[in-house]
């Protein structure tokens, strides 16, 4: 969805010079982390290295993915793909796109991602192959339906092997959270050699999200968000958007038509939900913490997303504090979205470049993406990605009594540690690798620091 601008905003924004930052630009909002000087280091051990060599010359155990949801939730299946073929020590065939049900984009992992880039990223850890060899095209695969949640390398081999050596092909499908997030640490550092390296977007994707980033950042550093306003995302969550009656009728009658689509825990309330932290924020919301922790009102932003129910009128908080708003419609020129159009995973891919490239991201809501980029920033550098906090600030917003100025000393003390600071995956079971990518994906060689 394009926000109409002037001619002449539009025209400034893809004046490509570099000019000196207002002192507003200034502020302590756009500082830095300190990465506390932690390095990508993905050293895998000799035993991993002596194993590659059999691997790789195995020609008889093949491993055919099928992979769902939108873009992101593709990406951390294929990811998993990767790791699994190497467990069981199986050439992976380049996993198929399942067509999406809700957007219907029919894209392929060719279109999305680029397929040798993938190959020879991978070629020291995994043999890839864009299809089946002729002498196994005709034969009946293996099918596994129903993969457990959190399985161990062990289990796959128990379950797999030896059928597979008999079979020859194993298909796969539904492999969102079916591996286990506590691996070994060599197949921990494959998931980040995938995610952070292997899976790079093909070049048109890269090409135009490359140039909307160059124009967002003519003048300066921004801030991506990634709102989560659709009305499916409202739906899904069991939350209200806040926009008016008219709207919540709306969620609530779509989700008596559609119980099932309901994810969250449908025996509490929207308020209950709402103050668990379970719902996204909505633009007011979103507004006022970035007024809080002092984005300047001058602050360009880049917001990344699907068409928000309710459309200009959900944004108008988000436009009116903060003027210098932008989407990559608004970015591009007449005729660059063309051969993106109805392709939902292309426009997630480029919105995707745009947030991660920015100088400070900010989710509305967890998700795929909101974590993906999360681990991409981290990996880069531990550059500045804000977390709400959620739980422990909502009940500050609904207190209408706080003056302005201590409700938002409170937000910003609550996000001192969630800025993108240094955080350690083994702090807490069940994290994943791709989004905390310390210790297994990074290594900090200076003696005395310390992480969370």
């Amino acid at each position: 969805m394009a926000i109409s601008k002037s001619v002449n905003n539009k025209k400034q924004l893809h004046h490509h010079s570099y000019i000196s930052v207002p002192s507003e630009e200034k502020s302590g909002f756009w500082e830095q982390p300190d990465g506390l000087g932690y390095k990508p280091c993905l050293d895998f051990s000799n035993e991993y290295k002596k194993a590659s060599v059999e691997i790789l010359k195995d020609r008889t155990k093949y491993l055919v993915v099928v992979v769902s949801g939108g873009m992101n939730q593709q990406r951390n299946q294929i990811v998993d793909a990767v790791v699994i073929a190497r467990i069981l020590g199986a050439t992976l065939v380049v996993p198929i796109l399942q067509v999406n049900v809700i957007w219907g984009d029919e894209s392929e992992f060719s279109d999305i991602f680029d397929v040798e880039h993938f190959k020879r990223t991978l070629a020291d850890d995994v043999r890839v192959v864009s299809s089946l060899p002729s002498n196994h095209l005709m034969s009946r695969p293996v099918e596994e339906k129903h993969t457990p949640l959190h399985v161990s390398p062990q289990w796959i081999r128990s379950r797999y092997l030896r059928r597979m050596r008999r079979e020859g092909v194993l298909l796969l499908r539904g492999l969102d959270s079916r591996l286990s997030k506590d691996l070994p640490s060599d197949l921990q550092k494959l998931r980040c050699k995938v995610a952070f390296h292997a899976l790079r977007f093909a070049p048109p994707i890269v090409e135009l999200g490359n140039k909307l980033t160059e124009r967002m950042r003519g003048k300066g550093p921004y801030l991506a968000l990634h709102l989560r306003m659709e009305k499916d995302v409202w739906v899904r969550t069991g939350c209200l958007p806040g926009l008016s009656s008219k709207y919540d009728q709306i969620i609530y009658n779509e989700r008596k038509l559609r119980p099932e689509l309901l994810t969250s825990r449908s025996n509490m309330t929207y308020h209950d939900r709402k103050l668990a932290g379970l719902c996204p924020l909505n633009a007011l919301e979103v507004t006022r913490l970035l007024k809080a922790l002092g984005a300047p009102k001058n602050a360009r932003i880049f917001w990344a997303g699907g068409d928000p129910l309710g459309g200009k009128e959900a944004l108008l908080p988000l436009m009116k504090e903060y003027p210098n708003f932008y989407n990559k419609e608004d970015l591009a020129l007449p005729g660059e979205l063309d051969r993106f159009a109805n392709k939902a995973s292309l426009m997630a891919a480029l919105d995707y470049i745009v947030s991660e490239n920015s100088d400070v991201f900010m989710p509305s809501h967890g998700g795929n993406m909101g974590h993906a980029i999360q681990g991409h920033r981290a990996y880069a550098g531990h550059k500045k990605t804000i977390t709400p906090n959620k739980r422990q600030m909502l009940s500050y917003f609904l207190n209408s009594s706080l003056p302005e100025a201590e409700f938002n000393k409170i937000i910003f003390d609550l996000h001192r540690d969630s800025l993108g600071q240094p955080v350690v995956r083994t702090s807490k079971s069940g994290r994943d690798v791709t989004k905390y990518p310390i210790p297994e994906c990074m290594r900090n060689d200076t003696l005395g620091q310390r992480v969370l």
